[in-house]
Order: structure tokens, then C-alpha cells, then sequence
């Protein structure tokens, strides 16, 4: 059986996409009949590959937040958040209002999309002009070095821009549950923004407002496969987020994101039920850069796959990526990033390989040297 997931299985959209991603074959199907084979295409380049002397020691770890304290007001937490977000860039959250059930539910959705035969998920392929549905983004060479991850990415609000016709509404309770799952974590994303607005000078719904008319999200759905050589492959090459927070629920028990933190890599150990957020580039322009997108990837391993659930909350087109008054004055902090549309920025980093921060350099004014 041919493994590869073919573009354009679904028509009708003539309407520009935000960008596309070449087809390439399912990891999943390839690890399904061989179990031992790394395909060349996936195999790293020396200086890319998940090496073990670039771990930071086992005893650093990224900041948690008690949410609970957070929504409450507390000082001591809001300052935490801070440090946080300026020093880190990446976060764990627990005592949230998502429930433990509603994260169940989502995960066994995934799950059950995941484990379809390849001819039913083919029928989710992306389209040829745009990055909704199922295959693998940021595939735009066909000499490019390939993740070992196979996804789904579905828009989930508004409603308007949904696409049905990518949704495995056969799968009984799928839709149900990413419905309520993404209901939940965008309220859980409009206190986050809240409580950074706060942080960053502005009234408590400024951030809110930032995003344009109404907030996007969208969901990234992640099957990392097990692989025979973990140490040649990654999961997810790294790259920060081009949204304004993405917020992550991974397996309780399968360790694989890792964030670039200082001159190494930290591991950020699953939680059970916390929900793992990180500053997207729209939040770095907006504050100036005081608060940072910051680099990550996700690692494989020999005995088990692992999946995990990025949501990504994103302006409208047209909002202005620019920095925001309250983190900008001519004298103390000068304007380092440009005023460009969100729009523009999503498809220059949807027309390029994933390759660490690369693509916030187009954000940021160019100083002339003397």
C-alpha cells in the first residue's frame, strides 16, 4: 500500500488558503509495515539531531502556575506568570477550569481519528492550497528533511470558519468533543490574556480586543510514532508558534516537547492534566519582545507512540502585529518590531520549513548600522 497522503482529495476551495504543505507519506503507515526502517528523508542532519549534550540538567523545569490563584488575583502568582513569560517563554498551568473529562474525552477523540485504516483518513487529506485536514505541515521542498509526525489541523472558531468536510464526524463523539474541548480552553485562553494585558500596562480585556472582531483557534492534533533510531529523527523540527499563545495537553506519562532554554534543551515533563502553554510570535511584537516566542521540538522514542493536542489562538487577518503603546517609548524602549499584517506573517512562516525562530526576523526592524 502506497503510504502517502494525497493533497487535494477535497475540492472546492478556490478561496487562498493561509499556505500549503506538500503531500508525503503517513509515518504511521510506514512504522505499521516496517517497524525498523528510517527513511533517508527523515533522517537529521548531524548538527539537527536530538543529541544528549544539549540537554540542560535533569533538575531544571518550566515554571508552573496555579491558575486558580491566578483568576483570584494573586500578586504572587501574577508576578510568577511574568517570570514566566519574559524568562521562559513556556509554562505549565494546573487547577484550570478544563475539566479533567472534557481533556479524556479530546484525548480519546485524537486517538480514534489516529487509528483509522490510512484509506479513511485519507479521505481528511489536505487540500492542495491550503493546511486544513490531515497530513504534515510545513513540507514545502521535496528535499526538505521530514518530521516523523503525522496531523490533523482543524479550525474550531468562529464557527464561520470551520470546514466540515474535514471533521470525522463518523467517529461517534468527535465532533462533540472538540466542540466542548475548544469552547473551554478558549475561555481558559481569554484569562490568560487578561492576566498578560495586566503585565503589560493595558486594561484586563486589551489583549482580547488586539485580536481583531473575534478570536481564531485552531487545533493541531500530533501522532508521533515510535521510531528504531529516536536519535536521528524528530518529532516536530524546531520552531516557535505564529500564534499569539498556543496551549498543549500531552500524554501523562510519554515525556517529547522540549524547549530551547538558554545553550540547551529542557524537557518539559507531562503533568497530569495540566495544560502546558507558550508565548506565540504575535504576543513577541506586540510586547515589544519583552515576553518571547521561544524555540521548541518534540522527540521520539523506541517503544511508544505519542500524541498530543496543540491549540493555537490567532488574530484576525488584518490585525497589525506591531508593538503596543504601553511597550514602546521613543527614548527607554524603542519600537523593535514592524506594524505588519497578521495575515502576511502567517504565510511567510507557512511558506517556509520549520527552522527554529527564522521567521520572526521578518517582525523585526532592521538597524541600520553605523
Amino acid at each position: 500500500m502506497d503510504p502517502t497522503v494525497e493533497s487535494g482529495g477535497m475540492q472546492g476551495d478556490e478561496v487562498l488558503g493561509w499556505g500549503k504543505s506538500l503531500p508525503v507519506p503517513s509515518v504511521q503507515e510506514m512504522v505499521r509495515e516496517d517497524s525498523q526502517c528510517v527513511p533517508e528523508r527523515y533522517i537529521q542532519e548531524h548538527k539537527d539531531r536530538p543529541v544528549e549534550n544539549e540537554m540542560c540538567p535533569t533538575s531544571i523545569e518550566i515554571p508552573v502556575i496555579n491558575f486558580s490563584l491566578l483568576v483570584n488575583g494573586d500578586d504572587d502568582e501574577r508576578k510568577k506568570l511574568h517570570i514566566a513569560c519574559k524568562e521562559w517563554g513556556f509554562f505549565q498551568i494546573t487547577n484550570h477550569d478544563v475539566s479533567e473529562e472534557v481533556i479524556k474525552q479530546m484525548k480519546a477523540a485524537v486517538a480514534a481519528f489516529f487509528e483509522l485504516p490510512l484509506e479513511e483518513k485519507r479521505k481528511y487529506a489536505m487540500a492542495a492550497n491550503d493546511i486544513h485536514g490531515y497530513g504534515q505541515g510545513y513540507v514545502v521542498s521535496e528535499h526538505q528533511k521530514l518530521d516523523w509526525c503525522d496531523m490533523m489541523f482543524l479550525m474550531t472558531f468562529p464557527p464561520k470558519y470551520k470546514k466540515m468536510k474535514y471533521w470525522p464526524v463518523m467517529i461517534p463523539g468527535f465532533k462533540e468533543a472538540v466542540e466542548q474541548y475548544s469552547t473551554e480552553i478558549l475561555k481558559l485562553a481569554e484569562e490568560i490574556f487578561a492576566n498578560i494585558s495586566l503585565l503589560m500596562g493595558m486594561d484586563k480585556d486589551a489583549l482580547k480586543r488586539l485580536h481583531g472582531e473575534m478570536m481564531k483557534q485552531g487545533i493541531r492534533m500530533n501522532y508521533y510514532p515510535n521510531c528504531s533510531r529516536p536519535e536521528l529523527v524528530l518529532g516536530v523540527s524546531p520552531h516557535s508558534d505564529a500564534s499569539s499563545i498556543t496551549l498543549l495537553i500531552q500524554d501523562d506519562d510519554i515525556t517529547g516537547l522540549q524547549i530551547r532554554h538558554e545553550e540547551g534543551w529542557v524537557p518539559v515533563k507531562p503533568i497530569p492534566n495540566a495544560i502546558v502553554i507558550n508565548i506565540g510570535d504575535v504576543i513577541e511584537g506586540w510586547s515589544n519582545g519583552v515576553y518571547k516566542s521561544i524555540e521548541h521540538r518534540a522527540v521520539t522514542n523506541v517503544t511508544a507512540a505519542r500524541m498530543s493536542i496543540a491549540t493555537f489562538v490567532i488574530p484576525d487577518d488584518d490585525v497589525e502585529l506591531g508593538p503596543v503603546e504601553t511597550m514602546a517609548d521613543d527614548y527607554n524602549r524603542p519600537k523593535m518590531y514592524k506594524a505588519i499584517k497578521y495575515v502576511d506573517y502567517l504565510r511567510h512562516t507557512l511558506s517556509n520549513k520549520m527552522d527554529g525562530k527564522a521567521n520572526t526576523e521578518l517582525l523585526k526592524v532592521k538597524i541600520e548600522s553605523s
